[in-house]
């Protein structure tokens, strides 16, 4: 399987986007600083969704994802995460009724944890049941900023909620 990667220089740190030609294969923040880039249609399709998010100009993502590899279990927890709407929240309890599988907690965060593709599949909108901030494998600090990122009017109401 051939990858292609693409690098976007954000106001959050550099994220490297890899895609097959299936797919967006993974999202991360990274520190490489070794930036050679071989695109294809769904990476330079990607990068360029990524660009309008970063900016405020999208809200949802049209991009195709390959998770092939993955179990259908953690297929299963991230297609649910790509149903919290844009600026909203969910606990990992909602997110383990949205998969039906209510016993299923622990399971689900560590699934959501797993994510390969930060942002687009967007774990960062799932939060403790009590509305605390939770991990997350990019960094709390880029949670808190995506969170206000796409929810400011919400996150701003109580000055910063992290």
């Amino acid at each position: 399987m051939i990858f292609y990667n693409e690098y976007l220089d954000t106001p959050l740190g550099i994220l490297r986007l890899t895609a097959s030609d299936m797919g967006v294969r993974s999202l991360q923040f990274t520190e490489d600083k070794n930036q050679e880039t071989e695109s294809n249609q769904i990476s330079i399709s990607a990068k360029a969704q990524l660009l309008e998010y970063l900016r405020g100009e999208r809200t949802s993502f049209d991009i195709k994802l390959d998770w092939s590899g993955y179990s259908e279990f953690y297929q299963r927890v991230w297609s649910a995460l790509m149903d919290i709407p844009y600026g909203a929240t969910r606990s990992y309890l909602e997110l383990s009724h949205a998969i039906d599988n209510p016993k299923a907690v622990r399971a689900v965060g560590g699934a959501n944890g797993k994510n390969p593709i930060c942002i687009i599949v967007p774990c960062h909108r799932v939060i403790g049941a009590d509305g605390s901030l939770t991990g997350y494998s990019q960094g709390l600090h880029i949670k808190e900023w995506l969170l206000q990122h796409e929810n400011p009017k919400k996150f701003a109401l109580q000055g910063s909620l992290f």
